[in-house]
């Protein structure tokens, strides 16, 4: 299950969408994201639905790869339908007990776990499309105003990145303890959910102490290359935008426009 986290992780190729500069594939999933929370009919999902696909089409990620990241939200998916399904006031449907389900309840809870996955498969995309190196490059240059404010990009922007780099190595060390503990006789698989909790407990000590074991290493490290901050850094492959990228920005636009005069038309 371990394996199957695909936020952080880089997935190599060599599409459009990775070609393009970090700054637009920030700008863009921030505007997707919105966009998900504009709509409110079919139209509207019908059109993020096509988006989603064509950009996923285009990144050459393959989609079980992207999929794989949705198993680890299955039960936040199911609390948010639950409490959609059952708090929702409207049309009765069906009642038992304490609980009542009305049509309007159904439809809500069908379109926020909608709008989760596809939260989910977007982000990832960017992620899986985007290197750490990239992302807080983009960020930062992206948020480069905020200097005038005092505010620390730079150090932000480093401190989002090493937490992306970090997702997918605690998962491989916690992979390796757990064989580790299985190998002695740790049962992780049987029993109730309380039980397979309560089994992972023996797991948090060794993690932790690996985790701050390679974070005092990574402020060594750059302790040693003499690192104090982004004042005077310097760029080995500076950001520049190219024709691509203001075609995306096109693209990302019409795509949120098109929304926009969805939900005020229909």
């Amino acid at each position: 299950m371990l394996r199957e986290i695909t936020l952080g992780q880089y997935y190599p190729s060599d599409s459009v969408i990775h070609r393009l500069d970090p700054r637009v594939k920030l700008f863009g999933t921030l505007l997707y994201v919105i966009s998900l929370f504009t709509f409110r009919n079919v139209v509207g999902f019908a059109i993020a639905t096509v988006f989603l696909a064509a950009m996923i089409a285009i990144s050459r990620v393959p989609f079980g790869f992207m999929v794989k990241g949705l198993r680890m939200i299955v039960i936040v998916l199911l609390i948010t339908a639950l409490f959609n399904l059952f708090l929702t006031p409207g049309k009765l449907v069906v009642e038992f007990w304490i609980f009542h389900i009305t049509e309007e309840g159904i439809a809500s809870a069908v379109k926020m776990a909608v709008r989760l996955i596809y939260l989910i498969l977007g982000t990832s995309l960017m992620t899986l499309t985007t290197t750490p190196n990239q992302l807080t490059d983009g960020m930062e240059k992206a948020l480069g105003f905020l200097r005038f404010l005092k505010v620390p990009v730079h150090e932000i922007a480093m401190m989002m990145s090493i937490a992306l780099r970090f997702i997918p190595i605690l998962v491989e060390e916690t992979d390796k303890i757990m064989k580790a503990q299985i190998a002695r006789g740790a049962d992780f698989e049987t029993g109730n959910i309380f039980k397979k909790a309560k089994a992972m407990v023996p797991l948090l000590v060794p993690l932790f102490i690996s985790a701050f074991r390679r974070a005092n290493d990574l402020a060594l490290a750059m302790e040693a290359r003499c690192y104090h901050g982004g004042e005077g850094r310097t760029k080995m492959k500076p950001l520049r935008y190219q024709k691509r990228d203001a075609a995306a920005y096109g693209v990302v636009i019409v795509y949120f426009a098109l929304l926009i005069v969805v939900r005020i038309w229909l």
